[in-house]
């Protein structure tokens, strides 16, 4: 499938700004409008969901206003005691189960399940929901899935979510997915049922993936720069520097598909996108952009002025979880290290394995020798 790979933050900036840009295919991507993009390309769940991320104009701002309402300033200050109870007790369980004195993975002991029972929480996810949330989640991420794993993740995917819908609907709460079956209800035109499973959908998997690797590559980063991590520990740098100097170096997501020119987009380098043609946001490459950072723009530094990047997006798709994910960040980090001050890595830092994935940007593990 080609599209164009736009990785410079100038011309990225523009594009993810400019209302010549959409991410409604219905509408706007000829190959999809055409036919040619059917149910059986392994990543047709990212393009055919109908939500805010890939809404257009007035839809886009309807659907994003309801969401909105899941991240204001006060519900996310109010999670913070909650995050730090969540961390405080996997660190626990972490260190009980490192007294063997084998590796641990970070990952999964810590990284992974911070961020992921924070979401599960704010919608209020039955246990009994979560497992199969996970690995279907993991599924959506998997770009080495072939057709029929990733059309058979899917219909698991819809059948999870439309079990956890009538579960709230039967049983509703202070949570947001009841929250956002209540508008449907109120006003069934306002949100129609596709729309509420998908945006059920957009913001759970938001949430399983991106701040699992920031912290992932935050940690790693760290761990292979001890002159970074003194400068933290000694109070010369923030933890707030780390998680910003992560999110330019190793954004959480390289790569997000898809968006669709309204029509023909000249750039400056004498390139025109042509009307109707897939963009692909290179969000990863655009955080190494020499003409923004110079000869050291594949350097890790948290000290660095300059750590401007766009690894939450920019323009009307911003990402509204931009300020929970810091929030978890800048808790759970420095949690980690005051309580393991001797972490190291348990394998060389060549020896880890990237997600099998061009858009999720992790490891598959992250092994640890916690003392």
């Amino acid at each position: 499938m080609v599209a164009w790979s736009v990785n410079t933050q100038e011309a990225l900036r523009r594009l993810l700004s400019d209302s010549r840009v959409s991410k409604n295919p219905r509408m706007h991507w000829l190959r999809y409008i055409n036919g040619e993009i059917t149910e059986d390309w392994p990543m047709h769940l990212w393009v055919s969901v109908q939500n805010m991320f890939t809404a257009y104009g007035a839809d886009h701002r309807r659907l994003r206003s309801l969401v909105s309402k899941a991240f204001t300033p006060r519900r996310v200050a109010a999670m913070r005691p909650r995050i730090e109870q969540i961390t405080a007790r996997l660190l626990d369980t972490m260190d009980a189960a490192s007294s063997s004195g084998q590796p641990v993975d970070l990952r999964e002991g810590y990284a992974y399940p911070v961020p992921i029972e924070v979401i599960c929480e704010l919608f209020d996810v039955p246990g009994s929901l979560r497992p199969g949330l996970r690995e279907v989640v993991d599924g959506v991420f998997d770009t080495t899935l072939t057709a029929e794993q990733a059309q058979a993740n899917v219909v698991r995917l819809y059948q999870i979510m439309h079990e956890l819908v009538a579960t709230k609907r039967e049983n509703p709460g202070d949570d947001l997915a009841s929250g956002l079956i209540a508008v449907r209800e109120e006003d069934g035109s306002h949100l129609e049922e596709a729309e509420l499973v998908d945006t059920l959908i957009l913001v759970i998997s938001a949430g399983h993936e991106t701040t699992v690797n920031l912290l992932d590559q935050a940690v790693t980063a760290l761990l292979t720069h001890p002159e970074q991590l003194e400068l933290v520990r000694s109070g010369t740098s923030s933890w707030a520097d780390v998680v910003e100097e992560t999110l330019r170096w190793q954004a959480p997501v390289a790569y997000l598909p898809l968006r669709y020119a309204v029509e023909d987009i000249e750039l400056d380098n004498d390139v025109t996108i042509r009307r109707g043609d897939a963009i692909l946001a290179a969000y990863a490459a655009s955080g190494r952009d020499r003409s923004v950072f110079g000869d050291t723009a594949d350097s890790f530094d948290i000290t660095r002025p300059d750590k401007t990047h766009l690894a939450f997006g920019h323009g009307v798709h911003y990402c509204l979880g931009a300020p929970l994910a810091r929030m978890e960040a800048e808790i759970a980090l420095p949690a980690l290290f005051d309580r393991f001050p001797g972490l190291k890595l348990a394998m060389a830092p060549e020896e880890l394995e990237p997600s099998h994935s061009f858009i999720s940007n992790g490891h598959v593990t992250l092994p640890v020798n916690l003392r």
